[in-house]
């Protein structure tokens, strides 16, 4: 049954991103929002989503949840639309689409030579964040977790490889080992902290516990290395802002803890920014 479920997606989507080549960047982005947040909701809990919003807005009413949802799943689909058109990021077709915040500290990062940590969440195409620090000249690796879907997931993996980053490195054990191999050789790494992980720790967001990846606090204590928080953010539909924050240097009397809860801070700044663009259909607090 699941090989019938995962085909079947796997054929709407192709033929979805053949509908968004013919409608071009703009009108595809529109259709995809209009699809994604109809049918968006049959396929994730309504529940999961109004407890995630709740926990990190207690106060909020229906109609607000109801309103963050709707424009998630819209962006959900605008999401969907624009890896149709990657390879036009890619190649500077669509860069007028970007305005790039804190460039200055890319460039230092590439001055000292010195492999950093960049930490950030799924916000609206998070895929660009990755793909602008590669194409800044900055060896990258990034850590995924490949899509159930097997079909979907080949097309994404190759997306991924030829036009964000070259070192895609599979979430697991393994894929932590790989990453501490880049990382020795001198290659920065870049990885999404919002997701609940089975190998993290519990640390306070948003005022309730969450498993949460401990990998920035390691290779911290390791080498001493800076960490750096990138944030993105859709303006009017088409265009984003993407800004590099100033690194963050952290003392020797830090902890794992205390770094993964200062770093669980920085991703509650940047969600409190556009509550609407970030992801709350993960089951973060499970």
């Amino acid at each position: 049954m699941k090989f019938i479920k995962y085909f079947t997606q796997f054929i709407i989507i192709i033929f979805l991103f053949f509908i968004y080549k013919i409608l071009g960047f703009k009108l595809s982005s529109h259709v995809s929002c209009q699809i994604i947040s109809f049918f968006g909701p049959f396929f994730r809990s309504k529940k999961i989503i109004e407890l995630n919003i709740l926990k990190a807005f207690p106060d909020f009413k229906k109609k607000q949840i109801k309103t963050i949802s709707k424009k998630m799943w819209g962006n959900y689909g605008r999401i969907l639309s624009e890896y149709v058109f990657i390879k036009k990021f890619r190649n500077l077709s669509l860069e007028k689409n970007i305005e790039i915040i804190g460039q200055k500290n890319l460039e230092e990062i590439k001055k000292t030579n010195l492999p950093v940590i960049f930490v950030s969440g799924h916000f609206n195409n998070f895929e660009l964040m990755a793909m602008h620090i590669e194409k800044s000249g900055i060896n990258l690796a990034t850590i995924y977790r490949p899509l159930n879907n097997k079909f979907l997931n080949y097309v994404m993996e190759y997306i991924r490889k030829k036009y964000i980053c070259r070192n895609q490195v599979k979430k697991g054990i393994s894929g932590t080992k790989k990453l501490l191999s880049y990382f020795k050789d001198g290659t920065s790494i870049a990885l999404m902290i919002d997701q609940r992980v089975s190998q993290g720790i519990k640390s306070n967001f948003f005022n309730h516990d969450a498993l949460t990846t401990t990998i920035p606090a390691q290779f911290v204590k390791k080498f001493n290395c800076l960490v750096v928080p990138i944030y993105i953010e859709r303006i009017k539909n088409f265009n984003f802002k993407l800004t590099i924050h100033n690194p963050l240097k952290y003392s020797n009397n830090e902890t794992i803890e205390s770094i993964t809860l200062d770093l669980n801070h920085q991703l509650e700044k940047m969600i409190l920014k556009n509550p609407d663009q970030w992801i709350w259909s993960h089951n973060r607090w499970k």
